[in-house]
């Protein structure tokens, strides 16, 4: 699978996917807005006051006597051209000095000074002073002469590419410490915004959750759900629809094709008790019964939405009793001795007693079709509210014991069973909220065993 059809969080793709929003929407607008500058003239620094200084560093060199001078560099005859009123000096570590223009006293006398200091600006005090004396920039920087001290007043003019990037970076500072508390709002808010949204999602989620196939007519709740939600949650109702519809269809033809197959089978058996005894007779009869209870395993596939809610108190010593009573002459005819084991006092739970009926002929059916013809099946009935039926055969092996309860599985490709019988089982125990399972027999053979949820005493 791709990693785009995988799985995602939505709280941090869209978390993500904002803040990416916020900082393009960020850029977008400095962008803009130096753009605006630039294109007005006006921009937010419009004077460099290192530009002389920067223009002095690749300018100075010494002389053949080790003196400081200035190289006539196309940027210095610019920085000339542009400023008559330009001063500046420049003193090395060994004293030695250079000025270009008329220094004021104030600066010229500052000497070694200030050697120790690698920056300052040097200005006047407001309103006490002559407003038109010009502050100093000092600074110690590295040249092709050596290391030397620069003091000038003069301001260069800024270039187009360092007001852009000085602006920029005067914009990035106001508008970063927004992004980051967008940004930190955003991963705040949006998990906070979408768990209330989905919130109703839960509930839906539930419902689906409780679907099986015994509720016929479940749908999911659109209520308190976001309405992009909406669509997905109506086509599950819709599919939810057409499988109750098909549902339906498909119990209506079951139901149709045993009540179809009963006649026949009915008239059929008239036709073999006729006969006269022989093995042929009675393996004609065994089949015919075959068939009766296939058509009957059939109809309680219906039968077992109609189980009676709410349950009523069944005795279990009853149940088996009947069933023992019903299927004792088919059990004899096919070579077993049937033995009922149960106490005289009632054991009860509660239940369908037809559903329950049902389920335990269909397990003493099924010994007397895949037992070896010989020996005893027994039904035994015990505390809390327990039903074992147990036959003398070959046995399940164990890793089929969980198979044999899905529909139409056989033990064997050659069995003659429909493979609906121990499905049957099995679906009408858990509707009892029961458990049915298959253990071994104590005198070979299978065991099953039905236990169901005892009426607890007050």
């Amino acid at each position: 699978m791709s990693r785009h059809n995988d799985p995602y969080c939505l709280r941090s793709r869209l978390s993500w996917r904002l803040l990416s929003l916020q900082a393009a929407l960020l850029v977008a607008l400095v962008a803009i807005v130096v753009g605006a500058l630039c294109a007005s003239g006006f921009v937010l620094t419009q004077r460099d006051e290192d530009r002389v200084i920067d223009i002095v560093q690749h300018a100075l060199a010494r002389d053949a006597q080790g003196g400081l001078t200035l190289r006539p560099t196309d940027e210095l005859k610019q920085l000339r051209a542009e400023t008559p009123d330009l001063w500046l000096l420049v003193r090395d570590r060994q004293g030695r000095s250079l000025s270009e223009g008329p220094v004021p006293a104030e600066f010229a006398a500052i000497g070694g000074a200030l050697d120790q200091i690698s920056q300052a600006r040097l200005g006047w005090q407001l309103f006490e002073d002559d407003p038109r004396k010009p502050p100093a920039r000092l600074k110690r920087i590295d040249t092709g002469a050596g290391n030397v001290q620069v003091i000038t007043a003069t301001q260069g003019k800024l270039t187009s590419a360092k007001a852009v990037f000085t602006t920029s970076l005067v914009l990035l500072g106001i508008a970063l410490p927004g992004l980051l508390l967008m940004g930190t709002a955003t991963f705040i808010a949006t998990p906070m915004i979408l768990r209330r949204a989905f919130r109703g999602l839960d509930t839906t989620a539930d419902q689906a959750r409780r679907i099986d196939i015994h509720q016929r007519g479940a749908r999911l709740s659109a209520d308190y759900i976001p309405l992009e939600v909406v669509p997905l949650v109506t086509a599950i109702n819709d599919a939810l629809a057409r499988l109750d519809e098909g549902y339906a269809r498909h119990k209506r033809f079951v139901a149709d094709a045993a009540h179809e197959l009963r006649t026949p089978i009915a008239i059929l058996n008239t036709r073999l008790e006729s006969l006269p005894p022989g093995p042929d007779k009675t393996r004609l009869i065994e089949d015919a019964a075959r068939l009766a209870t296939l058509a009957e395993q059939l109809l309680d596939i219906q039968r077992l939405d109609r189980c009676g809610h709410p349950f009523a108190r069944v005795d279990l010593v009853a149940i088996a009793q009947g069933v023992a009573a019903e299927l004792a002459p088919l059990a004899i005819a096919a070579g077993y001795e049937l033995a009922l084991d149960a106490p005289e006092t009632p054991i009860e739970t509660l239940g369908d007693t037809a559903a329950l009926e049902r389920a335990l002929t269909n397990l003493v059916q099924n010994a007397i079709q895949h037992g070896p013809r010989r020996g005893t099946i027994g039904i035994r009935v015990s505390k809390p509210a327990c039903i074992e039926v147990t036959d003398e055969g070959t046995g399940i092996p164990l890793e089929q014991r969980e198979l044999i309860f899905e529909p139409f599985y056989r033990l064997t490709p050659l069995d003659r069973g429909a493979g609906l019988g121990l499905n049957m089982v099995r679906e009408i125990v858990q509707l009892h909220r029961g458990h049915v399972s298959v253990l071994d027999g104590a005198n070979g053979g299978a065991c099953f065993k039905v236990t169901l949820p005892p009426i607890r005493a007050n």
